[in-house]
């Protein structure tokens, strides 16, 4: 089984869970407490949030109008419906501006559950790309317009919008337990996202949710005048904020919003190896070019082949950052050949052979010396040119010492080296080196993994059709 890359992810995942039960914890043990707080805050407060919720809205939307990306566009609609309603809500607080309103109550209990209903369809596929992003600009208006007609009528009319659901009702109930299951599925998502990358923002979406999954709670369980309820509220204003800034990150960075927009392809990991692997890969990776540009080339090749068959057999987020990294590293040992050996044109004698046969434990050490590098990445470094039935090297290990990214990349790698032109044979075309692996399966190569890159490399080229 493969372990936690150490030293950094077991304390980031410490952290991460600590910070998201913070909210629900607190909430548990103070929320029934009872408390005399002035409108004045609840007035200051909301507004806090409707700002920040208003501010990652418009970034939201214009950036993906302008990246023609619908998805991006459908997050920005979920804060723009949140800000919305905080303002009502807001606007609405007893005392402030008006007496008590019906509204008051109805909005606030519906920010968080029209946020997580909208911030839950931009998993669909079907927002994925150009198309609809002119039908969600109008859906964002009428539901814009909507909210602020609400809000006109009951500040007009204090009476005419009842004041639903009741706290701990079971309208209010129902309306958490969904809202909760959709904050629930949203935060395992960030969650899968934050192990792929590692990056803190990620990890502060994931904390963030948790956040609002809380502010949920306190709206619909606890009453005006408990400790909750407040509590409800600023984390609201905690939540937001975690969220956008994390949004903001990542446009920053010119990336869509990661844990919100339907998450990374591994296939990412390996095209922003420096954003996403971090620079000690980046900085090695870019030492093997400056040694054989070839040998980099392959090695980028068989790590995007590599994750893309590990999402195809669904290998979890940690296996598949590994096999990124131990993708993008395999050949690193190449670095101790000589040239004249890795760049000699023409066909390697014996002994040339036996000193290339020698990269793989080279590499291994060399990651080893260099540290921060897990077990597992090292072990494809040193593994990938194994076969099942102990004919590979260096260990000649067999089957059942071999784990699945490792075949994985032992495929990918042999798939690669054929297809690819060498000073001393032609590339061999897709189907002879297809055929060859087919030959190969079950007795050299892993039967899934063939049949995986086979179906994987299908699609790529029905696209390429297609264009």
């Amino acid at each position: 089984m493969p372990v936690l890359e150490r030293p950094r992810l077991a304390p980031s995942l410490a952290i991460c869970a600590i910070g998201a039960a913070i909210p629900a914890v607190t909430m548990l043990l103070l929320g029934a407490r009872h408390v005399h707080l002035g409108t004045t805050l609840h007035f200051a407060g909301v507004g806090a949030a409707a700002a920040v919720a208003a501010g990652a809205s418009l970034a939201l939307t214009i950036v993906g109008v302008r990246r023609r990306d619908g998805r991006t566009v459908l997050v920005g609609a979920a804060f723009s419906a949140m800000a919305a309603l905080l303002l009502v809500h807001g606007l609405a607080t007893p005392g402030v501006i008006v007496g008590y309103s019906g509204v008051a109550a109805l909005s606030g209990a519906a920010t968080l559950p029209a946020g997580a209903a909208v911030l839950a369809l931009s998993q669909l596929p079907a927002f994925r790309g150009p198309r609809g992003i002119g039908p969600l600009l109008g859906i964002q208006s009428v539901v814009l317009l909507a909210i602020v007609g609400l809000g006109v009528v009951g500040l007009t009319f204090e009476s005419l919008v009842p004041s639903v659901p009741e706290a701990g009702s079971p309208a209010a109930l129902a309306l958490l337990f969904v809202g909760l299951a959709i904050f629930g599925l949203l935060a395992l998502h960030a969650l899968d996202t934050f192990l792929l990358t590692r990056r803190p923002s990620d990890a502060a979406v994931v904390i963030g949710i948790a956040f609002l999954a809380a502010a949920l709670a306190g709206a619909l369980v606890f009453e005006y005048f408990e400790l909750g309820w407040w509590l409800g509220h600023a984390y609201e204003v905690v939540g937001i904020a975690l969220v956008g800034t994390a949004v903001a990150v990542d446009l920053h960075r010119a990336n869509q919003s990661r844990p919100l927009t339907g998450g990374l392809p591994a296939a990412e990991l390996v095209a922003a190896a420096e954003t996403f692997l971090g620079s000690r890969v980046r900085a090695l990776v870019l030492r093997l070019a400056d040694k054989d540009e070839y040998t980099e080339e392959h090695t980028r090749r068989v790590a995007m082949l590599g994750v893309q068959v590990g999402e195809e057999l669904g290998l979890p987020p940690l296996r598949l950052r590994s096999l990124a990294t131990g993708g993008l590293l395999h050949d690193i040992g190449k670095l101790a050949v000589p040239d004249a050996i890795l760049k000699k044109p023409g066909a390697l004698d014996e002994a040339e052979f036996g000193v290339i046969r020698r990269h793989p434990e080279w590499g291994h050490h060399l990651l080893g010396e260099l540290g921060d590098f897990s077990r597992d990445v090292r072990r494809l470094v040193l593994d990938h040119h194994e076969r099942l039935d102990g004919s590979g090297y260096p260990r000649g290990l067999t089957q059942a010492q071999l784990d699945l990214e490792t075949r994985i990349l032992a495929v990918c790698d042999v798939y690669d080296a054929l297809i690819s032109n060498r000073v001393y044979r032609a590339a061999w075309t897709h189907e002879r080196a297809m055929a060859l692996l087919h030959e190969g399966a079950g007795n050299l190569f892993d039967r899934r993994c063939v049949d995986a890159l086979g179906r994987v490399l299908g699609r790529v080229r029905e696209l390429q059709v297609a264009v």
